[in-house]
């Protein structure tokens, strides 16, 4: 469970920073890069929170 809470912690950070990349590029190009890994890594990063959350009584009982 710790490992999987540590990942979604990884996941939010890089979506921000993603955001922060995006929010100070010049280019539209890298801005768009950046604004879709932004997008996709918050995706990500809520559906491991989905399966923390589904699996979370049985993850608790192992740990």
């Amino acid at each position: 469970m710790k490992d999987m809470q540590a990942q979604l912690e990884k996941l939010r950070t890089d979506a921000a920073e993603c955001a922060l990349i995006r929010d100070l590029a010049t280019d539209p190009k890298k801005r768009d890069l950046f604004t879709r890994l932004a997008e996709h890594l918050t995706v990500l990063a809520d559906e491991v929170e989905h399966a923390i959350a589904a699996a979370g009584p049985e993850l608790k009982q192992k740990e």
